[in-house]
């Protein structure tokens, strides 16, 4: 059988590796850190209600489960029948599944914030920054977030805003809400618009009831160490700045002479195959997904073309008999946007409609079931049932 070289170890490529195992494929999966990380879950970690390791799944586990082999190794460049790690080891492959990630769009002074989108270390950074505030008694928290001009797809708000609200959410129950002011920027006039109207309607009303400032549709100009300095002139002095920035491809994609389009994500065809290429596929954050301006790169989008690029790879090799459909009849966005425990809202778009559906009190909980049911399913212990 074929052997399927899987790069990254986040949501698309475990995928990969599962679908892939389900053909009977040899399947190897290359990872620079030991363990999945739940990012969707990891909104609590700051906030103390999950526990670093919760969030957490060992790859070698996870890999003898599926009966594929794990390395852990960091990719220099890939190339049409191997890979390239750092340390000059070379990995030969029949095909490859880039399920790489992406990086981060450079802003001045990036480094004085910290991000919930970063790396897990960084995550629990924001935990102990926020907790000694919080011993503090007082304090400014600015959560902002950007996109990238060049590939719209390539902005990640949904987790700000929930982090946002946990906040809120944990200062009340805390007795400290009136004593913190909680501060919310982006360079957008209209944050959550891919969501729809009735979605940021209903986030400029949560603001203004929880008294959640904000500066929208400003450049940022660079943070400091002091906080946030934008385009017209203003500086909002911080505490604690958390930011996500735009998304870009990462330097390896550049390095390997890959097809990328402006923002530095790899070009690919209906069925997630690198453009050109005969071997390599590219799935989930790394890909230029092309759609309506709304696109947005989520779990369930990224999860959807690494089972495409798993049966493409299938029907090519005669173990399937029809082809797989294009990724972008997967093109809609699908959130639980949860607000601590207050609730949560339910979000859908799609070429048709968007709806934001608020669920008080219930909506937080049947998130919170999402961590132990996706670990489950990832390890075959549960079937998927969405």
């Amino acid at each position: 059988m074929k052997k399927v070289l899987v790069i990254g170890g986040g949501v698309a490529g475990t995928e990969a590796v599962i679908t892939l195992r389900k053909y009977g494929f040899t399947v190897e999966l290359l990872s620079d850190r030991p363990y999945f990380y739940a990012y969707p879950a990891a909104i609590w970690v700051p906030t103390g209600e999950v526990k670093p390791e919760a969030v957490k799944l060992g790859l070698e586990d996870f890999c003898k489960r599926w009966g594929a082999s794990f390395r852990q190794g960091k990719l220099e460049r890939i190339e049409e029948d191997k890979a390239v790690l750092d340390d000059g080891t070379a990995l030969s492959f029949d095909y490859a599944v880039l399920a790489l990630g992406q990086g981060k769009l450079p802003v001045k002074g990036l480094e004085h914030t910290l991000s919930p989108c970063g790396t897990p270390e960084e995550i629990e950074r924001i935990k102990d920054e926020l907790d000694e505030l919080i011993k503090k008694g007082t304090g400014r928290i600015a959560f902002g977030f950007a996109g990238n001009p060049k590939d719209k797809s390539a902005m990640r708000g949904g987790p700000l805003f929930e982090l946002l609200f946990n906040v809120d959410d944990l200062l009340r129950r805390r007795g400290l809400r009136e004593r913190f002011e909680l501060f919310f920027f982006s360079p957008s006039p209209s944050p959550g618009e891919r969501l729809g109207k009735k979605a940021v309607e209903l986030l400029q009303k949560t603001f203004k009831k929880l008294g959640i400032k904000s500066k929208t549709g400003v450049k940022i100009k660079e943070f400091t160490p002091e906080g946030v300095v934008f385009e017209d002139g203003e500086t909002v002095k911080t505490d604690l700045t958390l930011f996500i920035p735009g998304g870009k491809g990462l330097p390896v994609l550049e390095r390997s002479g890959l097809p990328l389009n402006e923002a530095g994500f790899v070009k690919i065809d209906d069925r997630c195959r690198v453009e050109g290429s005969g071997t390599l596929y590219a799935v989930g954050d790394c890909a230029a997904v092309e759609g309506p301006p709304w696109v947005a790169k989520q779990g369930h989008l990224s999860e959807s073309m690494a089972r495409i690029a798993a049966r493409d790879l299938a029907y090519r090799e005669g173990l399937t008999p029809k082809p797989p459909e294009s990724y972008k009849k997967h093109l809609h966005i699908i959130c639980l946007m949860d607000m601590g425990r207050r609730g949560a809202g339910l979000a859908y778009r799609d070429d048709r409609r968007a709806l934001f559906i608020p669920l008080p009190v219930v909506g937080h909980w049947i998130k919170r079931l999402w961590l132990p049911y996706y670990k489950a399913v990832k390890t075959g212990r549960l079937p998927r049932i969405i």
